[in-house]
C-alpha cells in the first residue's frame, strides 16, 4: 500500500497530523480527552503541537482499531509498547482474548446467516402477502 504524501504547511498542527494518520480531527481530540494518547503541548496561541511520538501513537491506535481491539485493550497495548521491557505474553493474552471474542461472533453471525437464508428461501416460495421475513420480524419469541 502506498503511503499518502501531503504538502504540509505546519507539520505540528492537528490538521497536518490528521492528514498524516488519516484520522479525523475530532477523533484525535477524543483520543486526547480520554487519555488514550499523550496530550500535546500547546503553542503560545493555544494550538496543539504534535511530535513524532503522537503520530506513532495515533497510527498504533488506528491499526489496533482496524483489528477490532477495544479502546481499553488499545490503552493497555499502548502502555506495553511504550515500555522498554514489554512482555509479549501480556500482549498475547490480550490478542488471544480478542481472537476468542471474534470467533464467538463468527459463530453467532453464521447462525444469523442461516436463519436469514432460510427466511429468504421461504419468501421465494411464498405467493401473496404472507411474507415470512416480515412475519418473523413481527414475532415476539
Amino acid at each position: 500500500m502506498q503511503e499518502k504524501i501531503y504538502m504540509i504547511k505546519d507539520p505540528n498542527s492537528i490538521g497536518s497530523v490528521s492528514k498524516l494518520t488519516d484520522i479525523n480531527i475530532e477523533t484525535i481530540r477524543y483520543y486526547e480527552k480520554i487519555n488514550l494518547i499523550d496530550k500535546p503541548s500547546r503553542s503560545e496561541g493555544g494550538n496543539r503541537l504534535y511530535l513524532d511520538e503522537h503520530i506513532r501513537q495515533l497510527r498504533f491506535v488506528k491499526r489496533a482499531r482496524q483489528l477490532g481491539f477495544s479502546l481499553d485493550e488499545i490503552r493497555t497495548l499502548l502502555e506495553l509498547s511504550a515500555g522498554n521491557s514489554a512482555d509479549c505474553s501480556f500482549a498475547k493474552n490480550i490478542a488471544d482474548k480478542h481472537l476468542l471474542d471474534i470467533e464467538l461472533k463468527i459463530i453467532d453471525l453464521k447462525k444469523l446467516a442461516k436463519v436469514l437464508k432460510s427466511l429468504s428461501t421461504e419468501c421465494e416460495q411464498t405467493t401473496g402477502t404472507d411474507c415470512p421475513i416480515l412475519a418473523s420480524l413481527n414475532s415476539f419469541n
